[in-house]
């Protein structure tokens, strides 16, 4: 079993009765408390300060990886880095962004990150297998509602987590984020949760797409 935190933004913490990894870890976000945990692996997408506050949730002898492509083992999880970029110039505007992939207890999760374009059919089928999804959504600095759903169907994981919106309480730059509502809008299969978590099995792996929302505010 896995249990997925979320801690606003795009962070997201994944944690078993054995080891504990965390996404994108930010901070200095106004609105948002800056996250923290016992990270035994912190994976960040790229550098900026919103995904890359690894100090603030690793424990003593954690394994971070920053921007990271390629493929290495961190306390036996393998974990695939995917390049991409945070804009749809190839990097041109706000520079590279690393996608990660890895199998937890069963489930192979993929966090995009700060992913800015669409994925092409090569970055898809590196990517490989999703079982849930962490997505950014809010357009912007990332990908938008369209695209996001355009990623969705070509991954096609049984559960998807939208992150990098609009939160009710968020302001300054991120205002110009679209809510989430602009993204669930119209798809089946959506499942609101009130509260940061919810628990993951193999096992318990929904048959259809679902859409899970969870509520860190």
């Amino acid at each position: 079993m896995v249990e997925v935190i979320w801690k606003g933004h795009a962070c997201f913490e994944l944690r078993s009765d054995e080891l504990t990894i965390v996404n994108d870890p930010f901070k200095g976000i106004p609105e948002l408390t800056d996250p923290k945990a016992e990270a035994d692996i912190v994976l960040c997408s790229h550098s900026h300060f919103d995904h890359n506050n690894a100090d603030a949730v690793k424990k003593n002898g954690a394994e971070v990886l920053e921007e990271f492509v390629g493929s290495k083992i961190l306390k036996g999880i393998e974990i695939k880095g995917v390049g991409t970029y945070h804009d749809d110039e190839k990097g041109g505007a706000r520079g590279k962004n690393s996608v990660y992939v890895y199998t937890f207890e069963g489930v192979t999760f993929c966090h995009l990150g700060d992913l800015g374009h669409d994925l092409s059919s090569e970055e898809v089928n590196s990517i490989g297998k999703v079982d849930v999804l962490f997505i950014p959504v809010g357009g912007h600095f990332t990908i938008g509602p369209t695209a996001a759903t355009s990623i969705v169907s070509k991954l096609n994981p049984k559960i998807v987590f939208p992150m990098h919106y609009r939160a009710p309480m968020m302001g300054g730059i991120f205002l110009n984020l679209h809510p989430v509502e602009d993204f669930i809008e119209g798809k089946a299969n959506t499942k609101r949760i009130d509260g940061p978590s919810t628990q993951i099995t193999k096992d318990t792996l929904p048959d259809d797409t679902t859409y899970v929302l969870l509520k860190f505010w």
